[in-house]
């Protein structure tokens, strides 16, 4: 079942719609974010721009 926030919000984005310049940054930013994950992925990625991971020490 859902939750009936979840309602209001739907009814306030039906009545009050985010502007196209919105929706336009909003895929921006995915399409950047799956890039970067493509690039990374076929290992194009140079090794200076990935963190290493520092042991915890117990």
């Amino acid at each position: 079942m859902m939750n009936p926030i979840w309602l209001l919000r739907m009814s306030k984005w039906a009545r009050n719609p985010p502007s196209a310049a919105r929706v336009k940054l909003v895929f921006g930013v995915i399409a950047l974010a799956a890039l970067i994950w493509g690039i990374e992925w076929m290992g194009w990625w140079p090794d200076w721009a990935t963190a290493e991971r520092i042991p915890r020490k117990l």
